[in-house]
């Protein structure tokens, strides 16, 4: 159950660009229904944690859609099969941050297969992988490693333009804060924190977790506003 007065959300009743992309689901689950007002519908800093199984890719994906929602305009197109709106490809990047190359690799796969249809391209950039330019000016999706990122964003030149351009920044598995590599991502989120207040660019960040037990430390270290936590836990 979702709460007294609230229910599943049913895909037919979300806009196109949702509908298209949750092709084949009937509704949203629990937790997504839950999250949705905030990622979909707004550009506030988020703090999903669920367990494992739970569907936080696609609640990530209602953070994609989002971003890319702020990059369109409305197709003159008189094709009445043609979509309604364009996709402006050159305006914006995303950066998912997956913790392993493995999952990277799996992430990449699953988030260009579902917007392909947008004609939105996802490329893996882990390790000793290197994106060219024109790669870089072709691909709307980065799905990378917090050591291969850390590693982009340090650059003083090269990749400045794709630093520039990301709107999103999505890490997942946020709770390695807390280990070994913790260190690393404190740096992507302070470094992405000095860039949206030196240039006045948004940059939304959304972390992911499948366990958090000090999750509002985490929250307030992504500056997520306190009535907007989405947090999905198992019941007792």
């Amino acid at each position: 159950m979702l709460g007294k007065g609230r229910k599943l959300l049913q895909i037919k009743e979300m806009d196109g660009l949702c509908r298209r992309t949750f092709k084949g689901y009937k509704s949203l689950n629990r937790m997504q229904s839950l999250v949705y007002p905030v990622a979909y519908q707004t550009s506030e800093n988020m703090l999903i944690c669920a367990p494992t199984g739970a569907g936080k890719t696609d609640a990530a994906m209602l953070t994609i859609l989002h971003a890319i929602s702020q990059n369109i305009t409305p197709n003159p197109a008189e094709n009445p099969e043609a979509s309604d709106f364009v996709v402006n490809l050159d305006d914006f990047k995303i950066v998912y941050v997956a913790p392993m190359k493995a999952l990277a690799a799996e992430i990449t796969q699953k988030l260009g297969s579902r917007l392909a249809w947008l004609g939105i391209q996802a490329r893996e950039l882990t390790g000793d992988m290197h994106l060219t330019k024109k790669e870089i000016v072709q691909t709307q999706i980065i799905v990378t490693t917090p050591e291969k990122w850390d590693v982009v964003t340090r650059k003083g030149t090269g990749d400045t333009e794709l630093v520039q351009k990301v709107r999103l920044l999505i890490i997942d598995e946020v709770h390695m804060l807390h280990d070994d590599r913790g260190s690393v991502l404190e740096s992507l989120v302070a470094r992405t924190e000095r860039q949206v207040e030196s240039t006045q660019s948004l940059i939304r960040i959304v972390g992911l977790s499948a366990t958090l037990p000090n999750y509002i430390d985490v929250a307030d270290f992504l500056k997520v506003r306190k009535h907007s936590y989405s947090i999905s836990r198992r019941s007792p």
